[in-house]
């Protein structure tokens, strides 16, 4: 037996894995990103599995999605800017994906996250240090040889499944291997009816794979392990794109090529119509799949897997352990850093946003004098005046919005404490509670307490750090009916997750995972307008719809410091995400001098985004916090000129 042939003897103990793995951290990233494209990262048998949920994604939400290699990030980095990125490395160590998630990180991607399968690795050292990453590993003990097979079992089975079970589908029968079906042959029948076809394939050094578009990730893995253990020169193709010219391999080439179909239903009638036409002397055989369902795309992998060791047999080559060359490895780890610089830094920082949040999108005019100069004034103002204190938005500004607590990173903490020291006031923003005066008197010391005030549900309620809201009971008539109508919703079907009430001051309503919180705006407000109520004091955040009551903003934070520590409202500086109306920091970025680190406010004399057009978030508060210069007085001055980085 072949070292190929124990690792794939070996794939049932990684399906039986992927059944047991806890996978609930992976569904929600999925569903998470069921409203956007995606884009998937990974080389060699880690781009199959991204290929595979790029297919799934594909299937199962109709929004179109790139599987791309670690270089075509590298080299367009602003493929992150606005898509969930999803990156997949078995071992987590070549030096392609280390880069290509730095570079995802610099452009701010929504949302990063990394699937492995080493919890110790060059890859996990780089994800434990950054904020923003999400890590999904799923340890596998033995080591793939040359070629990716029980690690792309196992991730691959777990993104299935991931699906599967999203789709609320019983578990499917893939994690069984004698369940797998081709037509009507088992695994193990197939591959025995593949032995003539192996033989004129290495006879041939040639093969054409012709695929439905439904099951490319199994073609695609087909020509990596091909051309990677360069056993065969494979050529791909689906049925249309080979009828476009690539058939005269067929009749001017019909000894030195062989043909490999991979079938199922939907294009059961044109492989029919093209059988009849190809040659006999074409070595054909065909891989027919019963379905695209992501068993039928695991079927589709194993079997490929199997056949490439028939193949190799058939050439009698160890694919397992082959002999790499200086050239390989002088070309595997190339410093892909220095080789390939980053682009350009867009120079014009904050115009673009301002645009966007006006309509003014691409091809639109975007050269105005008006919004230059008011670009200009605003850079300047901010730059010459001295500040004291600086009211920041939490989720989304000094941490990732998510529908979960979480402290912010520990690089903002860092900046909070020296401003904190130097005299300057904190003031903090949010629509949550009592959590963040929790996890904030754990980060900070005592004697930074006095500097740092709260303002949470939405400034409903103000106070220093170590304090607490009151307890308060009791809705007001106005949060009352509101309520009634976010339960008529619930039932109705919208997928409203839960409805939080933080009386006297607010109801936030919670969706779905994957829910876009922008579309559910409009059908809360929509379902509040209808029931006579008021929709001005509807907000939302990237991961809640807010319901205030008369009276609360977040802007009163900004009032509170000026009363209590008698700070000019010109020494204070706003900072938030969503700065444009019905964004809740709305009212935050209408102050005179503030700063969007995402949605920029539409009025052209304040809130706007100067960081780098890729830095989103607390990327783009890290930002602003490395140009506030401290002095000794209690103030400090913001430097937003100059470079980027």
């Amino acid at each position: 037996m072949t070292p190929y042939e124990i690792e794939l003897e070996q794939l049932q103990a990684s399906l039986d894995k992927a059944l047991a793995a806890s996978i609930e951290p992976l569904k929600q990233a999925i569903a998470g990103a069921s409203q956007s494209s995606v884009i998937a990262v990974g080389s060699g048998g880690s781009f199959t599995v991204a290929s595979l949920l790029c297919s799934l994604h594909e299937a199962y939400t109709g929004r179109i999605s790139r599987p791309i290699t670690p270089l075509e990030l590298i080299c367009n980095p602003t493929l992150a800017s606005t898509s969930p990125i999803f990156i997949f490395s078995a071992e987590g160590k070549n030096p392609d994906i280390l880069e290509a998630l730095q570079r995802a990180r610099q452009y701010s991607s929504r949302a990063v996250h990394v699937v492995t399968n080493r919890h110790d690795s060059p890859l996990m050292d780089l994800v434990r240090s950054m904020n923003d990453v999400t890590p999904h590993v799923f340890d596998l003990a033995q080591k793939d040889g040359y070629l990716a097979t029980n690690s792309l079992a196992l991730s691959a089975s777990l993104i299935a499944r991931a699906f599967g079970e999203l789709d609320q589908d019983e578990p499917p029968d893939f994690f069984r291997m004698s369940d797998i079906r081709f037509d009507q042959l088992s695994l193990f029948d197939w591959l025995d009816s593949a032995a003539e076809f192996a033989n004129e394939a290495v006879a041939r050094r040639s093969v054409i794979i012709v695929f439905s578009p439904r099951l490319r990730p199994i073609a695609e893995d087909l020509e990596s392990r091909f051309a990677e253990s360069a056993l065969l020169f494979i050529q791909l193709a689906d049925f249309r794109s080979f009828a476009h010219g690539r058939h005269l391999w067929l009749t001017e080439r019909s000894r030195d090529t062989a043909l490999l179909v991979i079938t199922e239903p939907s294009v059961g009638g044109l492989w029919q119509d093209m059988r009849e036409q190809v040659p006999a002397e074409v070595a054909t055989f065909e891989m027919p799949l019963n379905g695209s369902t992501p068993a039928d795309l695991i079927a589709g992998l194993l079997g490929g897997m199997h056949l490439v060791s028939k193949v190799a047999n058939a050439a009698d080559k160890n694919i397992a352990k082959p002999t790499i060359s200086d050239l390989g490895r002088k070309l595997y780890y190339a410093k892909l850093g220095e080789l390939v610089p980053p682009p350009e830094a867009e120079q014009i920082r904050g115009e673009h946003s301002k645009y966007e949040v006006l309509g003014a999108r691409w091809p639109s005019r975007r050269s105005s004098g008006k919004i230059r100069r008011a670009r200009l004034e605003a850079e300047t103002s901010l730059e010459s005046q001295k500040f004291r204190a600086v009211v920041f938005d939490y989720d989304g500004t000094l941490c990732s919005s998510n529908a979960v607590d979480t402290p912010p990173p520990e690089a903002v903490c860092a900046h909070i404490r020296r401003l904190a020291e130097a005299g300057v006031m904190i003031g903090i923003a949010s629509g949550r509670g009592g959590s963040i005066a929790e996890s904030f008197e754990v980060l900070f010391d005592t004697a930074l307490w006095p500097k740092i005030r709260l303002g949470l549900y939405n400034g409903g309620w103000i106070g220093e750090l170590g304090h607490r809201p009151p307890a308060q009971s009791g809705l007001s008539d106005f949060l009352i009916h509101a309520k009634r109508v976010l339960t008529g919703l619930r039932s109705s079907g919208v997928p409203i997750h839960a409805i939080r009430e933080n009386p006297p001051h607010q109801l936030s309503v919670r969706f779905q995972n994957g829910v876009s919180t922008e579309d559910m705006w409009f059908v809360v407000a929509d379902a509040m307008k209808q029931s006579g109520l008021e929709t001005g004091t509807i907000l939302r955040s990237k991961h809640s719809v807010d319901i205030l009551a008369n009276g609360v903003s977040k802007s009163h934070v900004v009032a509170n410091i000026v009363q209590r520590d008698r700070i000019d409202p010109y020494e204070i500086v706003t900072m938030g995400d969503l700065g444009a109306w019905p964004g809740n920091d709305s009212s935050l970025l209408q102050h005179r001098f503030s700063l969007s680190v995402d949605l920029p406010s539409r009025r052209l004399d304040r809130g706007w985004k100067l960081a780098p057009r890729f830095k989103r978030d607390v990327d783009a508060t890290l930002w602003y916090l490395d140009r506030m210069q401290t002095f000794g007085d209690g103030s400090f001055k913001l430097s937003l000129s100059g470079e980027e980085e």
